[in-house]
């Protein structure tokens, strides 16, 4: 086949291609609650690139699932999104305000594979400063970027806690 029936198939494959590696790569979160403000607002929907645990850097907004809390086996895929502030990881010194909670004495490092996750808004965020660490391969991914516009929920968009 040639001329532009076939050069039509082929952008379509293009963008079919791309749909799909873009479904695998990004999803988007919709805010609910304070804890990211003045950052992120309810209802703000963001962009998320879904990458492996090694990968966020400190001062990166994330998005993750917690553990269940004990007697609370939630399957994985029921688990809320949060999301946070990636402020401590693997090898860095504990911050002052989270040592309480991991029992930590000042100048101990975060053990390798967790992470220390703090909301933007401390009053109203429940974080590391509570529930301690948190093991590095629960990341879903880094946040991108906010979309603009009415928020939707379509397949690939999630609520995500603040």
């Amino acid at each position: 086949m040639n001329g532009p029936f076939a050069a039509g198939l082929g952008v379509l494959a293009a963008a079919a291609v791309t749909a799909v590696a873009a479904r695998r790569l990004l999803l988007v979160v919709t805010v609910k609650g304070t804890s990211m403000t003045p950052t992120f607002a309810p209802g703000q929907r963001l962009v998320v690139l879904r990458t492996p645990a090694a990968r966020p850097r400190t001062g990166a907004v994330v998005v993750f699932r917690l553990p269940p809390r004990e007697g609370g086996e939630v399957p994985a895929p029921r688990q809320p999104l949060v999301v946070k502030r990636l402020v401590a990881r693997g090898g860095d010194p504990v911050p002052d305000g989270v040592l309480p909670a991991v029992a930590a004495r000042p100048g101990d490092l975060v053990p390798e594979g967790s992470l220390v996750l703090l909301g933007d808004d401390p009053a109203t965020s429940s974080d590391s400063r509570d529930w301690g660490y948190l093991e590095a391969r629960r990341v879903s991914g880094v946040v991108l970027g906010r979309l603009r516009g009415r928020a939707r929920q379509p397949r690939q968009q999630r609520d995500a806690d603040a």
